[in-house]
């Protein structure tokens, strides 16, 4: 890794880049539709490791399947802590004395806030001080308050450890997307994404199952004594194989103006704002469904220990839709892909809607079009986080970071209102799918200027 030691008056500026870069944004966007080039192809499946250039070589510093396998590992942190203790919410409220069943729902939202609000600080952070020595502090804090939730003795200590988890664990998040995108960009970024989430997704299909098996032999507690295991296990890993991605000569001073300077790039960048805010429209309803398909299983359909297996099916068709995804994006693109499926998700909302509402609405109809749904929204989701990046090379870790605060803390609060909605039957999950959907369809739109499904 080489040090920049040029007076700083000849140094490159990372925010005057990015500004640059802007400038011609939506000529570059349009430009990327050519199929990858043979030195970029053949660096997708190359082990070397990456130059010490600033700009993104479309090369991980690991050989490609440990590195994609790693990610994979530190997103799926984040799935394990919001989706483990599922089967265990009627437990953990009758042992910390929460009668109202919508009420335990705060067990999951607590941690999404947290989750949300701390991007805010990782980013920053990250391109202060590189991706590793965040990351380490995250994780290690992500152990921690995994160990006081297990001890909590009340109701409300649970959701304070529960948003201090959510916090710890989104540096998780925000580096790991940094870490991708200081090694890959456009297409290629895409595909890593997609590859990373086939995994990433075994842990909501695995996780359920993991907290039923720990309730079969233990206490609700020793699911999050669990998840403090697992978090270390992938300290460990990453600690050892992982290196910095960031060189020296390109972190940012931890400056407040110099940090609101990233902010404004972002938010001026149309690509940036928009698939952000319709990634977050997307995720609210997918944090209704995980917020409330406990009670579903539970009040609507009356069969509560089918929930892992439910789950499983559900959450497997994202892990199947992202797998397909790193197939065919190198040849078709993020665009056409992501508005497609957009679009179908919307379809489906909307047939699935007026089963509900016409009361013919079975188990098996509910797996099968909810698991549809997942599909579309696996397709879209990782194309949309590519293409919110696309143009934030040089403030990879700001950009990430405010991404990730709006993303998720919209998606959390609208999965909340979505969740405390329930009233024993799905209408208020698939009328808030079919709305949020409408109006991501609506921001895709005006940010593509009326042109969907371009091969970009």
């Amino acid at each position: 890794m080489k040090i920049d030691a040029r007076p700083a008056a000849e140094q490159g500026d990372p925010l005057r880049d990015a500004s640059r870069e802007l400038r011609h944004g939506d000529d570059a966007m349009q430009q990327r539709t050519d199929p990858l080039s043979p030195d970029t192809s053949a660096a997708l499946t190359d082990a070397a490791p990456a130059p010490d250039s600033g700009g993104s070589a479309d090369r991980s510093p690991l050989p490609f399947g440990e590195f994609v396998t790693l990610i994979a590992a530190l997103m799926a942190l984040t799935a394990l802590g919001i989706d483990s203790m599922l089967p265990a919410l009627p437990a953990i409220g009758d042992a910390l004395g929460v009668a109202e069943p919508n009420t335990r729902q705060f067990v999951v939202t607590s941690f999404l806030l947290g989750f949300s609000i701390a991007q805010l600080a990782y980013g920053p952070l990250a391109d202060r001080y590189g991706r590793r020595p965040v990351l380490i502090f995250a994780l290690i804090a992500s152990t921690i308050t995994n160990l006081v939730a297990a001890v909590s003795g009340s109701f409300l200590l649970l959701l304070i450890a529960r948003f201090a988890s959510g916090a710890a664990v989104a540096g998780g998040r925000v580096v790991t997307v940094a870490l991708v995108r200081d090694c890959y960009s456009g297409r290629a970024m895409a595909r890593v994404m997609s590859l990373a989430f086939i995994f990433f997704m075994a842990a909501p299909v695995l996780a359920p199952t993991f907290g039923e098996f720990v309730l079969a032999f233990a206490s609700w507690r020793w699911i999050f004594g669990g998840i403090a295991i697992v978090t270390a296990a992938v300290f460990a890993w990453f600690v050892l194989r992982m290196p910095e991605t960031l060189p020296v000569s390109e972190r940012q001073p931890l400056d407040p103006g110099r940090i609101m300077e990233g902010y404004r790039i972002v938010l001026r960048d149309r690509y940036a704002v928009g698939y952000t805010v319709a990634a977050a429209l997307l995720s609210g309803g997918l944090f209704g469904f995980v917020g409330s398909i406990q009670q579903i299983m539970e009040v609507t359909f009356g069969k509560p220990k089918l929930l892992t297996v439910v789950f499983a099916c559900v959450a497997g068709t994202m892990a199947a839709g992202s797998f397909f995804n790193s197939r065919i994006v190198m040849r078709f693109g993020t665009r056409l892909i992501s508005h497609a499926a957009l679009l179908g998700l919307v379809a489906v909302a909307a047939i699935h809607l007026a089963i509900t509402l016409a009361g013919i609405e079975s188990l098996t109809s509910f797996i099968i079009l909810q698991a549809i749904m997942m599909a579309c929204f696996g397709l879209a989701s990782s194309n949309f986080s590519a293409m919110a990046m696309e143009n934030m090379g040089s403030i990879a870790g700001t950009a990430s970071s405010l991404q990730g605060f709006v993303s998720m803390l919209g998606g959390a609060v609208l999965g909340a209102v979505i969740g405390q909605a329930f009233d024993g039957t799905t209408v208020p999950l698939y009328g808030g799918f079919l709305f949020l959907g409408l109006i991501a369809v609506f921001v895709v739109f005006r940010t593509e200027h009326g042109r969907l499904f371009r091969r970009g």
